[in-house]
């Protein structure tokens, strides 16, 4: 979910990210890769070298950052938009895009698979390498300092910018993401990238629910597909049937740009589970009226339990709305057993994605027998300033692997 984007950029630049790619047929048997195709078309875009990546990366941070940037630089790195085939949710097929960023390593390298936090801008997809994108800045950061990175714009976001966001469904997640892996790996190999086959994944908030979805459908639907080594992703709603009755019946701090995201959610599920209920349904007056015509771009100033009619309320409670429960619980992907080492961190302070959802999720998979899951509490720290902390750790956990 959104992010102060100085805090965030530099965050990334001592973060990393992961990547790869992996196909399933109908028959639940991994395909021959040759016959499967992903890729359409790949254009580069951008061709940055060290000098440049250092003035571009530098410039974004503050001055006693600035003096060591170029020493974690090591390669000039090269940027392509890739255009891929993926289907949408309810399984039209359809084109989307995404960003790999490849340094010039004379010896193979990781790949990195990194989905992007919420981004309300189509100029900040990872594609688009506009001058606010995550890509254009600890995207190329990570590249140069040795990894190939490979960035899903996610549908709704360049080539598919005119279909609406899938934002917070699990499977249109993690469906755009692992097809994304599957065109870069085309592109990787056709183009005689050098990869050494190891795979990670990393993201945070919005990335951090999308690699916890792609990691789980990576495992269960194309285990074979991947040589996945190691995750870590931060304080994502993964436990959303917890979140969303906890926004439903608990005070939260009535920030505008936090409950547009909670109402963003719900106007997902309500359209990609056909539910089609009026927003009169959901929300009181004035904010069924104001949602009915603007969608998620209202303001809501006051705890967002407040708005909701008793009414769903109660059916929510009641259990008695099953079509609205199923579609949320459909999307929770806190309770299962990774095989991968996977990496929690979530700010125990967080007031936009409650600590609960990675807690929830440690406890769930510790139950079922998950002896490699690592839950790095971040004390005291809230959703914007536990970006540090993650990525932090992250980059120190990805690069001590052997």
């Amino acid at each position: 979910m959104t992010l102060n984007r100085k805090e965030f950029l530099l965050s990334l630049l001592l973060s990393t990210t992961a990547f790869l790619s992996g196909c399933k047929n109908d028959n639940g048997k991994d395909p021959d890769p040759v016959a499967d195709t992903y890729l359409v078309s790949s254009t580069e875009i951008k061709s940055l070298t060290r000098s440049q990546l250092t003035a571009q990366v530098a410039q974004q941070l503050p001055a006693q950052y600035q003096s060591i940037i170029g020493s974690f630089l090591q390669h000039n790195v090269k940027v392509y938009k890739l255009v891929y085939n993926t289907k949408l949710p309810d399984g039209t097929a359809t084109k989307a895009s995404g960003a790999v960023i490849v340094p010039d390593s004379e010896l193979p390298v990781p790949l990195i698979s990194q989905q992007h936090g919420t981004i309300l801008n189509d100029a900040d997809a990872p594609s688009n390498f506009g001058a606010n994108s995550d890509a254009a800045f600890g995207g190329v950061f990570f590249a140069s300092s040795g990894f190939i990175l490979a960035c899903p714009d996610y549908i709704g976001y360049g080539e598919s910018k005119a279909i609406p966001h899938t934002y917070e469904h699990r499977e249109g997640l993690a469906t755009a993401s692992l097809d994304m892996l599957r065109a870069t790996k085309e592109f990787v190999k056709k183009n005689s990238i050098k990869w050494d086959e190891r795979v990670l994944l990393t993201g945070y908030s919005e990335g951090g629910f999308a690699t916890m979805a792609l990691q789980k459908k990576m495992e269960e639907e194309a285990p074979t597909e991947f040589n996945l080594v190691a995750s870590s992703m931060g304080s994502g709603a993964y436990h959303k049937t917890a979140f969303m009755k906890h926004i439903i019946n608990q005070k939260t701090d009535g920030i505008a740009t936090y409950n547009r995201l909670y109402l963003w959610t719900l106007l997902t599920y309500n359209d990609l589970y056909k539910l089609n209920r009026p927003m009169s349904y959901y929300l009181k007056e004035p904010y069924a009226t104001q949602a009915t015509q603007n969608g998620k771009d209202i303001t809501i100033s006051v705890s967002i339990s407040d708005i909701f009619t008793d009414s769903f309320k109660k059916a929510v409670n009641d259990g008695t709305d099953t079509g609205f429960l199923n579609a949320v619980k459909d999307n929770d992907v806190h309770d299962w057993k990774p095989k991968t080492p996977t990496y929690l961190y979530h700010g125990t302070a967080d007031n936009l994605v409650f600590y609960f959802n990675t807690q929830d999720a440690y406890d769930a998979m510790q139950k079922r027998g998950a002896t490699n899951v690592v839950l790095n509490k971040l004390e005291g720290q809230n959703h914007s300033t536990a970006v540090t902390g993650y990525l932090l750790g992250t980059y120190t956990y990805f690069t001590s692997l052997p």
